[in-house]
């Protein structure tokens, strides 16, 4: 998760662990270099991205054919833009319905990523002048309220592979509710793959304690 990778630098920020700098942080996508510029302004390098399949077409109960790829950014997405609705919020409903009838057309046809991997997030885009708009389902069934930094890098690479985004051209994605991330892509040895960059922000809004009562059996969740 590109976001939450950037929270969690924000958030150490906040907590005096790291300082201004790049750090290095272990994911189970691989290790994310994290650079904080601010103390809300994050910078990172993503794991490598790529297109798997392009073009793929799906009949989708209710929204008929729709075309897309799919492509790895950190997580699997299919990423189209035949829209069942303009990428706006009061749309929120039928888009996230038409992701999910799309989600379970790839299930059913088995379509997946590498070593059948599934294919758990699906994103609709539409361009906005110099502007990528999107709207990103997650596994969970709910939407991404940022720009989706796994989709953004994804969809770079769609892009790059098609030849209509060249290294170090700036990348503007914006969320379903005008969030927005800046990406780019630098020079490589493997063309079909990239190493994306993006920009964005995160805020610190809430602190907890968590307390674990001997008393209560359940202190540990219900195993």
């Amino acid at each position: 998760c590109g976001h939450g990778m950037m929270g969690v630098a924000v958030a150490l920020a906040h907590r005096g662990d790291i300082s201004q700098g790049t750090h290095r942080i272990d994911t189970p996508a691989g290790p994310v270099d994290v650079e904080l510029i601010e103390k809300n302004t994050v910078k990172l390098q993503n794991v490598e991205s790529y297109r798997f399949e392009s073009g793929v077409e799906i009949e989708v109960e209710h929204y008929g054919l729709i075309r897309g790829d799919i492509a790895w950014g950190g997580n699997w997405f299919f990423i189209t833009d035949d829209l069942p609705a303009d990428l706006e919020m009061a749309n929120i409903p039928i888009l996230t319905d038409a992701a999910k009838h799309i989600r379970t057309t790839l299930q059913r046809n088995g379509h997946t990523g590498t070593s059948h991997a599934e294919i758990d997030h699906i994103e609709f885009t539409q361009q906005r002048g110099s502007v990528t708009r999107n709207f990103t389902l997650c596994p969970n069934g709910t939407y991404d309220r940022s720009p989706c930094g796994t989709g953004t890098s994804a969809k770079m690479a769609c892009l790059a592979a098609e030849g209509l985004l060249r290294p170090n051209e700036i990348f503007i994605q914006e969320s379903i509710v005008g969030s927005r991330f800046e990406g780019y892509y630098e020079n490589t040895s493997t063309p079909d793959r990239i190493p994306p960059f993006l920009t964005g922000t995160a805020y610190v809004f809430s602190e907890a304690s968590l307390l674990f009562d001997e008393s209560d059996p359940f202190r540990w969740g219900i195993q």
